[in-house]
């Protein structure tokens, strides 16, 4: 058996099969952790070519029919291949190998036949939209060893079967068990290690069969209008890769961290991160964020006495900017990967909390102030300005400033027949137009809007019942709003 130095808590086996010694290759299958740099699943997949002799071929796979699929989706994953194909481009060892599917079904088979003649097959573990179901449906046409590895956070997902009720018990969780997670951090660059290995050759015939999409990515990429894609859902002045992710943390790092604890709930400031959409798509890990931030505070992980008594503040030992940032990166982040890991229905209304549904249920034939189709709130032709300015930015530029994500959400309760179409009309909006749309937190954020990892709250309102009550007049007195309302407003 392999001696590997990722964590067995991060590797998932799919199939009992076992390698294969023959084999001309180790496959890596990227599917979620779109990167080549701190990626454990790319990690193991070199471990593995070193231990039986043989390169890595990377499959990165783009397919056309995944729902929601649009120009802005692919428009951000062919960004980030574009930087893969820079950093697999020379080295020894490694064979990338891009493909973009441009009729459904096309790449159907792509799989299996670089499979048949792999000494074992690893890719990434993601635990939410269509990636379990098709890692499951693989797994049967694999006939070597098939591995799944958790690159997601800096605890992995599966690092306990419990299902965390809040961030709360969550960050206890984490406080006690993150020194021992940390202890060993991804390889910044795993591909090094395969020097004086042979670089593998993709059959000719899978070439002909399959094209690789890296002559047209060396110029951009293939032609959206080309691709069975949601034409209407454009893509977003927001790039993506590996590089625009960097720069990303950089800036914010740089220029806006300082302000990010008091400033960051103000849409008018831009304390926010942005780096969730590079996150959702594996652009950059949490590791590396987490290490550059380490750097700018001068901090060495040093957790001896610290309290693992669940508080936001004091346990990480930064300043406060770091530790509120760090809260909503790997706290409520990894909150989401938990449930999504540990409940298969975290998708489902079903999932809230019983004193949830038991109290929007009683509240569900109330009379609403008004009421709206999914294509009214698509429109953003609702009679509240602040609601439409959120609405307006996640059409333009693909994400709503987080706070005002939350008022959203609220709303939509409030103005549907039932919370279960409240449900299903947020999930659709944020899944078609969010480009971090279709992530475990994305069902964290829809849900808290309807009671999960949230508790009962007084007094009890009409349509609302306990659920925690919002307002746009409360919302946009707390918040500075001037410049945000200008860009977004009617």
């Amino acid at each position: 058996m392999l001696s590997s130095a990722v964590p067995t808590a991060r590797v998932r086996t799919l199939n009992e099969r076992i390698p294969d010694p023959d084999g001309g290759h180790v496959l890596y299958w990227m599917t979620s952790a779109r990167r080549m740099t701190c990626n454990f699943a790319l990690e193991r997949a070199v471990e593995w070519a070193r231990e039986l002799g043989r390169g890595v071929v990377v499959l990165e796979a783009l397919r056309c029919d995944y729902e929601w699929a649009s120009d802005r989706f692919h428009r951000f994953v062919m960004d980030g291949m574009i930087d893969n194909a820079r950093d697999a481009q020379g080295r020894e060892g490694l064979a990338w190998y891009p493909y973009v599917e441009r009729t459904p079904g096309a790449g159907k088979g792509l799989l299996a036949e670089l499979a048949a003649t792999a000494a074992v097959v690893v890719t990434d573990d993601y635990p939410t939209f269509f990636i379990p179901e098709m890692l499951a449906a693989a797994a049967d046409r694999v006939s070597v060893r098939f591995e799944a590895v958790d690159s997601n956070g800096l605890a992995p997902m599966r690092g306990t079967r419990r299902s965390y009720p809040s961030a709360y018990t969550f960050r206890r969780y984490l406080q006690k068990s993150l020194p021992h997670y940390l202890s060993r951090q991804p390889a910044a660059d795993p591909i090094e290690w395969l020097k004086g290995i042979a670089t593998p050759a993709i059959p000719v015939a899978i070439l002909e069969r399959w094209p690789s999409a890296a002559p047209e990515l060396s110029s951009g990429g293939p032609e959206l209008a080309g691709l069975p894609l949601d034409h209407s859902v454009a893509p977003t002045e927001l790039r993506g890769g590996t590089r625009a992710a960097g720069l990303r943390l950089q800036q914010f790092l740089r220029y806006r961290l300082s302000a990010y604890a008091d400033d960051r709930n103000h849409p008018d400031e831009d304390a926010a991160s942005g780096l969730s959409p590079y996150l959702h798509f594996g652009h950059i890990s949490v590791h590396e964020i987490l290490d550059r931030l380490a750097e700018r505070e001068s901090w060495t992980p040093d957790f001896d006495d610290r309290p693992t008594n669940g508080k936001r503040t004091g346990w990480w030992g930064m300043s406060p900017a770091a530790e509120a940032f760090l809260d909503q990166v790997v706290t409520w982040r990894e909150l989401g990967f938990n449930m999504a890991a540990n409940r298969p229905d975290h998708r489902e209304y079903e999932s809230l909390p019983d004193w949830a549904l038991q109290t929007l249920e009683a509240h569900a034939a109330d009379a609403r102030p008004h009421l709206y189709s999914l294509e009214e709130f698509q429109a953003a032709a609702t009679h509240d300005e602040l609601w439409n300015a959120a609405q307006r930015q996640l059409l333009r530029d693909g994400i709503i400033h987080n706070y005002l994500r939350m008022l959203w959400g609220k709303k939509i309760l409030e103005w549907t027949p039932h919370p279960r179409d409240a449900a299903r009309i947020m999930i659709e909006l944020n899944n078609r137009y969010a480009i971090d749309g279709s992530d475990p937190n994305s069902y964290s954020g829809i849900y808290w809007c309807l009671g999960r990892y949230d508790r009962p709250w007084g007094p009890e309102r009409p349509v609302f019942g306990k659920i925690r009550y919002m307002t746009s007049r409360n919302t946009a007195r707390k918040l500075r709003l001037k410049e945000y309302l200008g860009r977004y407003g009617d």
